[in-house]
Order: C-alpha cells, then structure tokens, then sequence
C-alpha cells in the first residue's frame, strides 16, 4: 500500500507557517503588491520614472528602490508620498492574529 501524503490537503499558508518562511513570504508579497499597484498607476498617467520621482520631490535611485519587491526598507513617509504623487492614498492596518 502506499504511503500517504501528510501534507495532502494542507495549504500554502500552513506549509510556510511549519517551516518558519509564512512572515517572510506575507512582507515579500505585500511589497510586491504595492509596488505592481504604483506601476500600475504609472502606467494609467503615462508617468515616467522620472516624472513620478519628480512628484514625490525623491529622486530617481528611491523610486526604483519603492518599486523593488526585493527591497523591503521602504518608508512609510515613502509609500504615502508615492500613493499621494498617483492620486492614491495609504491604508495601514493593525489587527489581533
């Protein structure tokens, strides 16, 4: 007979919770988020770089750094300015686990 599948029905979220990655995975892809929603933006004005920089009074190097999910030393002054420059503005939220 075969052997069964522990993890067979498990989630995602249970798998990276078990090996210790789920707060790793959650900040990755909230910043990734973030980051494809002010492309996004970007894109829907016409907005270069340069110009979007130019609007949140930044220079070009902090933007490409805003929009790189790998960077996770982001500002919330930075992602307000960013949001506020698309016409965006920032929610955050603290709740109970």
């Amino acid at each position: 007979m075969a052997k069964k599948n522990p993890h067979l029905g498990s989630t995602l979220e249970s798998l990276l919770r078990e090996d210790g990655t789920y707060e790793d995975a959650k900040t990755y892809a909230i910043k990734a988020v973030l980051a494809y929603k002010l492309e996004e933006a970007m894109r829907a004005q016409n907005l270069s770089k340069a110009r979007m920089a130019k609007r949140m009074e930044t220079s070009r190097s902090q933007l490409d750094r805003l929009l790189d999910p790998e960077n996770e030393g982001v500002t919330l002054h930075t992602l307000r300015r960013a949001a506020a420059a698309v016409g965006m503005h920032l929610e955050l939220e603290l709740r109970q686990h």
